[in-house]
């Protein structure tokens, strides 16, 4: 887990779901009501999401951007641990990633 990185456990014994539990994550951090953001399934399809909690893999992960927010979902022993890793990082136009600041 990224240390100071907004983060949550789902674990299969839990009602709540990975895809509810990523929406609720962005929106404590962002300060805004759930329903404010975009749909999750405009992203990524929240069935697979869900899925990672019956995985019987013991490594499986998946990263993907959502509202701004780079979203890292990783199965592990304890269930499926969801971290919001960082803001997007821009790209110039060769495609490069910028991964320092511009003030």
């Amino acid at each position: 887990m990224n240390q100071g990185c907004p983060s949550t456990t789902v674990s299969p014994s839990d009602e709540s779901r990975p895809s509810m539990a990523i929406v609720d994550l962005v929106a404590r951090t962002e300060g805004v009501d759930p329903i404010e953001l975009e749909p999750l399934y405009d992203t990524v399809d929240p069935d697979g999401l869900d899925s990672l909690c019956e995985s019987s893999a013991e490594s499986l992960g998946i990263e993907f951007t959502y509202a701004g927010r780079t979203v890292l979902v990783e199965r592990t022993c304890d269930g499926v641990e969801i971290t919001l890793v960082d803001s997007v990082h821009q790209t110039d136009a060769s495609g490069a990633v910028d991964t320092e600041s511009s003030t």
